[in-house]
């Protein structure tokens, strides 16, 4: 059950300790069911926003205006400081909020994030009407195809053949580009873990470990025959190292 509050509409379960997950760019907030459903028992709040990713003025569809909405969405639900989950393009949001507003971000969590090296999301567009070219795409994310279901990619067709949305991928990817984080990082000291799949075709393995090298506060965990997403593909083993992480820095 989503709730609609003013501009937002966002998921919400369980009691105690915020954490927010922000999903990517052609992720539904279903891609964390494991993680919503895993942490109100240990004591979380769980809260997965619906990021404004195809719906703001296109002058606000970057890196940074995302991150301002989420620092608005914490301060509107009076959080006093939150853990952020976030995949792929919702890492690099999590990565940019933590730069602009450390004092809201209690821990920070990412997976498969851009940020550093960014595998070129406009490239495929040109045969964005071939239907199997899509599903390779879309099966490439995963480590098994058969979790990219003919549901998923209808997803992805459809979002890369509406002309509005594809202007706003292409606009995004740029701005990922722009916003890259190289120079920030040494100087976050924000508690940081870095769950990676082995297998990551789009951010690969030493993306992983250039952000565990850059990150003075970080830890690296990977997740094995495991692809883009692994709270998706792998929930109970992302859950099991985040919660230990969790618990061992007594957040």
């Amino acid at each position: 059950m989503l709730k609609k509050e003013k501009k937002y509409t966002y998921y919400e379960a369980g009691e105690g300790t915020p954490i927010i997950i922000l999903h990517g760019l052609m992720g539904g907030l279903s891609n964390f069911e494991g993680v919503a459903q895993f942490f109100p028992a240990k004591g979380y709040k769980v809260v997965i926003p619906e990021l404004p990713i195809y719906t703001q003025n296109i002058l606000k569809t970057n890196v940074k205006a995302f991150s301002k909405f989420v620092k608005d969405f914490i301060v509107y639900k009076g959080f006093d400081q939150v853990i952020l989950v976030g995949n792929s393009l919702g890492g690099h949001i999590g990565l940019y909020h933590t730069k602009m507003y450390p004092s809201l971000v209690k821990a920070l969590v990412i997976t498969g994030s851009s940020g550093l090296y960014e595998s070129g999301m406009g490239e495929s567009y040109p045969k964005r009407g071939d239907y199997e070219y899509i599903k390779k795409k879309a099966e490439d994310v995963f480590f098994d195809p058969k979790i990219a279901t003919k549901e998923i990619v209808d997803e992805v067709f459809a979002t890369v053949n509406d002309r509005i949305k594809l202007i706003k991928t292409l606009t995004i990817a740029k701005s990922a580009i722009r916003h890259n984080m190289a120079k920030d990082l040494p100087k976050m000291i924000t508690p940081t873990c870095i769950i990676w799949g082995k297998n990551d075709k789009v951010t690969p393995p030493n993306v992983a470990e250039e952000f565990n090298k850059l990150l003075p506060n970080s830890e690296l965990f990977w997740i094995d025959q495991c692809g883009h997403a692994a709270m998706m593909e792998h929930p109970d083993a992302f859950n099991e190292i985040l919660y230990k992480w969790l618990q061992k820095n007594k957040l």
